[in-house]
Order: structure tokens, then C-alpha cells, then sequence
């Protein structure tokens, strides 16, 4: 026995001996016809995150597609990178395998927003909280909202019309978080409603802040505001347990799920999908406003011509004595337009982040298992072919639906963002009271953008609001 298993281990030996220079040519071979994109990894450790952050980051994109293509390699943020600005590619990564790539997202992110939130997950725990969300943000449910978003709307038009230059962007923010409350907890008692917004506030300002947990800075006191979110979301849901509260609201949805199991989420998984919404929420839908904001204001005949749209409306609605309703929110043809154009022309959404679970071949190129993957929405969005003169605003170009995934405003495939008919419902409301009651103008510079990450007019379009006159109606 010991003679046969010596024989076996020479025979074994030999066999990897004589097989290694195949196996060794065979795979410089394969490495020879995959390769890593084009592209430049920039300095050690800091890569190209210089090149990025000091510029609009337009530029750096374009610059590099430009240069190597549509999809390149960088090292942005201590990461490599793929960086991908094609139709194609997008779907390849989102929606046709998407199985190969994990959402990723910075630890200091997780870690304020929530581990347990639905877009730091793949498999069946995000398809379940996912449903939920859908769920809870359906034309169906929330055209309920609808009455309610009203009134938000016209009380925060209201207060900007003081006389006073306000930062539009702020007062925004202000209004979409105030959508974001409702459509979770429903109405919401003002008690839970101020604490909410004063803690969710100092998460705000830390959440993109350096992540160093000394105390005393940002992050630091947004660590502990984020706890304290945690623990009034806690106290919402133990008062609905002892009152028996069956709301059809996002954190209805949640506290009465159970899985195939017979599992439920944990106070803690809540807390995390409650306040991941509620950033998913306010800025994207605060950008998009103040940009259509600028926008009209930069193209009067357009201005005009939505505005007329819009009195059409409120004419009907008996000079607005009467609620707008849902199905007349669904007749704005031209409003909803400006809406699509200001989606693409800013691209709030630039870009998302991807992270490679294999080595995954794409085009004749590698892309590592562990490396980050960059769909450039922007690029996409920007690339003439696709837009023609697509530095020009014109909502008419969505007359006609753009060619398949090369508009992808929410993002694409199982992770794209199931808020984005609430967000289409709250800015047709507001567009609707601005512009058949208020006018605006916009204070200072026009020109700029700056990035909190997302982009928004420089200095946040600071403007002045005031009602209009009777005679001007």
C-alpha cells in the first residue's frame, strides 16, 4: 500500500511538473486576450482623487472618455476603478448581470445611514424590503398623498414669500423632507415630527464630512444624532404596538411584514430602511426643484408656456378655490417634460458605484473581482448622439421616448430608486402653486454648480419670492 501511494504522489508530481508551462502559457494566453481597460491609476494611494474633486467632475469624465473611450480604468478614493459610458455597458452592469456586481458604498455611509437599509443589499432581504418600498410608494397609494403634499406645498411657498432672499435649495430640502415624512409615517404628530428634523439635520450636515469620530466634529455629532433617530422611530413604533395602529404608510408596510419564514424586521432594520429613504428622498428631489427653478427662469418663453398650462388648471379648479387633483396632475404634458429635461441636463444622479464579486470580462477587458465598477449616467445623458446639442435645455426633445437605457434619471435595473413617482407627484404640485400664484427671482450669479454630492446651482440659487397680484392672474 505504501509502494502504490508513493507511485501515485510521483505520478501526481510529474503530472503538475509536466503540465505547469501549459497551464502558465495557456494563461498568459488568456491574459494577453483579456486586459485591463485603458486609462490611468494616477499617484499611489490617492489616485486621481485630486483630479476629480478639484473640478466639476463633468469635465473629468468627458476628459477621460474623451481620451480612452467608453470604458476606462481610474483610482478615485483608494479604489480602482472601471468606469463605464455606454448604454450598453450600464445594462450589462445594472440589469443583464447584475447578479456579478454588489451595491458598495463607503463604510462612514453605511454606518450613518444603517446597515440593514435596503441599498446596501443584495438577494432576498432586498427583494422583500424592496417590494415594500414599491409598495408603499405606488401611484395607488400615493395618490392618497396627494391632498396632503398640497397643502405642504402651498405652506412653504407661503414662507418663502416674505420679502427676504431665501436659498432655494435649503427651502427645498425643507419641503421634501416634509413629503418624506408624510409618505412614512403618515401624519405624524408635530412632537416626533420637530425631533425628527432637528437630528436628521445634524446627520445631514456630518453625512459628508471627513468620518473621523473625534467628538466635537461633524460626524462625530452626526453619529450620535443618528442614534437618536434610531430611538424615535422606536417610540413611533411602540406607540402604534400599544395603540394598534394599522397604517398604510411606509412604516405600516414594514412593521407588518413577515417573510416565507414567518420572520419579522427588527425595530433596528426599520430604523435603518426609515431614515435610508428619507436621504434617498430629500436631496435628489431638492436638486431636481431647484434646477427646474433655474431653468425656467433662464428661458422666459418657456416660462410662459408652463405657466400657461399650469392657469389652464387653476382655472378650472375655480382660480384654485378647488384642490388639485391626481388625475389632473397625470394632464401636464409640457410640465412633465421640463421635468424629464431638468433630470437629464443636471443628472443629479451622476453616477453610481458597483463593486465586482468575480472577474467578470467585458468587452475584451478585465474588470477584477473587487474593483469598483462606475456607470457614468451623466455621460450617457450628455452624449450627443443620444442628445443632440445636449448642452441646449430643451424639453422637447422627450416628445419622443429616448432610445432604451440611455435616459436612466433614478437609476436602472433591481436597485434603481422606487421613490421616483413621489417625486414626480411633489414637484408637479409645487410647480403648479409657483406658478399660478408666485413669481421669483433669482439674486446674484447664475452660473456654477457646485456638488454636496449631488449637483445644485452655486451658493444653492439664493432668490426672492412674492406673490402675485390679483391683476396679474
Amino acid at each position: 500500500m505504501e509502494t502504490i501511494s508513493i507511485v501515485i504522489y510521483i505520478c501526481i508530481l510529474l503530472s503538475t511538473l509536466f503540465s505547469y508551462p501549459l497551464i502558465k502559457k495557456q494563461k498568459k494566453k488568456h491574459e494577453r486576450l483579456v486586459k485591463l481597460p485603458p486609462g490611468s491609476m494616477g499617484w499611489p494611494l490617492i489616485g486621481e482623487t485630486l483630479q476629480l474633486y478639484s473640478q466639476d467632475p463633468e469635465v473629468f469624465f468627458t476628459a477621460k472618455q474623451k481620451r480612452y473611450g467608453e470604458i476606462f480604468k481610474s483610482h478615485i478614493l483608494g479604489c480602482p476603478c472601471v468606469m463605464l459610458a455606454s448604454p450598453e455597458a450600464a445594462r450589462f452592469v445594472l440589469v443583464s448581470h447584475a447578479h456579478l456586481f454588489r451595491p458598495t458604498y463607503p463604510k462612514s455611509k453605511e454606518k450613518m445611514i444603517g446597515p440593514s437599509a435596503l441599498f446596501f443589499h443584495q438577494g432576498s432581504y432586498h427583494s422583500h424590503l424592496r417590494k415594500l418600498v414599491q409598495s408603499s410608494l405606488s401611484p395607488e397609494t400615493i395618490r392618497k398623498l396627494a391632498p396632503d403634499i398640497e397643502a405642504i406645498a402651498i405652506s412653504a411657498l407661503d414662507s418663502w414669500a416674505s420679502g427676504q432672499v431665501v436659498n432655494s435649495f435649503h427651502e427645498m430640502k425643507k419641503f421634501s423632507f416634509d413629503v418624506g415624512i408624510l409618505s412614512i409615517f403618515g401624519r405624524l404628530d408635530d412632537k416626533y415630527r420637530e425631533k425628527l428634523k432637528e437630528n436628521y439635520s445634524i446627520v445631514d450636515k456630518g453625512y459628508n464630512s471627513f468620518p473621523t469620530n473625534i467628538p466635537g466634529t461633524p460626524y462625530a455629532k452626526a453619529l450620535e444624532a443618528r442614534k437618536r433617530l434610531s430611538e424615535i422611530v422606536n417610540e413611533i413604533i411602540c406607540e402604534r404596538e400599544e395603540k394598534k395602529l394599522l397604517d398604510k404608510d411606509l412604516l405600516g408596510y414594514l412593521m407588518n411584514f413577515k417573510d416565507e419564514r414567518g420572520q419579522v424586521l427588527t425595530k433596528d432594520q426599520i430604523a435603518d430602511n426609515i431614515i435610508g429613504v428619507l436621504f434617498a428622498a430629500q436631496d435628489t428631489t431638492a436638486s431636481l426643484l431647484t434646477w427646474i427653478l433655474k431653468y425656467l427662469h433662464d428661458d422666459r418663453i418657456l416660462l410662459e408656456a408652463v405657466k400657461a398650462e399650469q392657469k389652464t388648471i387653476y382655472e378650472v379648479n375655480d382660480g384654485g378655490k378647488r384642490p388639485l387633483t391626481w388625475s389632473q396632475t397625470r394632464k401636464m404634458p409640457l410640465t412633465y417634460r421640463v421635468i424629464l429635461e431638468s433630470f437629464r441636463m443636471a443628472s443629479i444622479i451622476s453616477f453610481t458605484f458597483r463593486e465586482a464579486v468575480v472577474d467578470v470580462e467585458y468587452k475584451g477587458y478585465l474588470i477584477p473581482k473587487g474593483w469598483k465598477v462606475m456607470p457614468l449616467f451623466r455621460n450617457i445623458h450628455h452624449n450627443p448622439e443620444f442628445f443632440p446639442d445636449p448642452q441646449n435645455f430643451d424639453p422637447s426633445r422627450f416628445k419622443v421616448a429616448p432610445k432604451p437605457n440611455t435616459f436612466m434619471p433614478f437609476g436602472k435595473g433591481e436597485h434603481s430608486c422606487p421613490g421616483n413617482e413621489l417625486a414626480k407627484l411633489e414637484t408637479l404640485i409645487l410647480i403648479h402653486h409657483l406658478l399660478t400664484k408666485f413669481k421669483w427671482e433669482v439674486v446674484g450669479s447664475q452660473n456654477g454648480i457646485q456638488y454636496g454630492p449631488f449637483p445644485v446651482p452655486q451658493r444653492g440659487l439664493p432668490a426672492k419670492f412674492w406673490k402675485e397680484s390679483k391683476h396679474d392672474v
